[in-house]
């Protein structure tokens, strides 16, 4: 089980042996590695080697370390998506073969702040809803999302439809085409709200995927907060050169 010296760095080497033995099922989803002192005599390698190692594997969302409890395996994500493309929570679930689901929360209407009005481009005394709401697959929640709408975009009876799509609502009235979408993507730490709901362990990461709607007239429509789970969700991006 020793590494064997080549001409890359030792904890590089380590890194693609951790992940051959975990794809390759010597290491199980959320099984307990054996301690630092047990793998780096067994790798061959020295402890600072090793640690190096797991710290860029936790990185990259492939073990969990818990302080005073030890490093496990991560389940690999049921949903991988590009971000290239506009698409819903639902239809990612859906492509995975599972079921989507909503679980309703609140909506609060507030006359829209400062932030509102810039954002927006809407009027002093302008109303904006909040609502919150968890998407399930399977039943299990997955995605926490918060988004934030100017009432007079939606229909009057929107707040009593408790299942219904925004972008739908949004596109209604024939007035507004949901075309594009700015996201910022990063990881967050244990939340006491989101993480509770989505049932993620506290060492467990979220990814907030921050997102602002344009319509065709370069307008912003909407504006969400969605906390996937990083257990669950994953997203790449293809870049080309130019």
């Amino acid at each position: 089980m020793s590494i064997k010296s080549d001409h890359r760095h030792l904890y590089l080497q380590v890194i693609d042996h951790l992940k051959a033995d975990i794809e390759n099922g010597v290491f199980k989803e959320n099984e307990k590695l054996p301690s630092e002192f047990e793998l780096s005599k067994s790798l061959g390698v020295s402890r600072a080697t090793l640690r190096e190692a797991l710290r860029l594997l936790e990185e990259e969302n492939i073990i969990v370390r818990r302080h005073g409890v030890g490093t496990f395996v991560n389940p690999k994500p049921m949903f991988t998506s590009g971000i290239e493309h506009l698409t819903s929570i639902s239809s990612m679930i859906k492509d995975a073969g599972m079921e989507p689901g909503t679980i309703y929360l609140s909506s609060e209407k507030t006359i829209s702040n400062e932030e509102d009005i810039k954002r927006f481009q809407c009027d002093e005394g302008d109303f904006k809803l909040t609502i919150k709401r968890v998407r399930t697959a399977n039943g299990e929640p997955v995605v926490y999302c918060v988004d934030h709408v100017p009432s007079d975009f939606l229909p009057r009876d929107f707040e009593q439809r408790h299942d219904s799509s925004i972008f739908s609502a949004l596109e209604e009235s024939g007035e507004i085409h949901v075309a594009y979408a700015v996201t910022h993507i990063k990881p967050v730490g244990f939340h006491p709200e989101v993480s509770l709901v989505l049932k993620s362990e506290p060492e467990m990461s979220l990814l907030l995927l921050t997102q602002s709607h344009y319509d065709d007239n370069d307008r912003i429509v909407l504006y969400s907060k969605n906390y996937f789970r990083a257990d669950k969700f994953s997203f790449h991006v293809v870049r080309k050169r130019v």
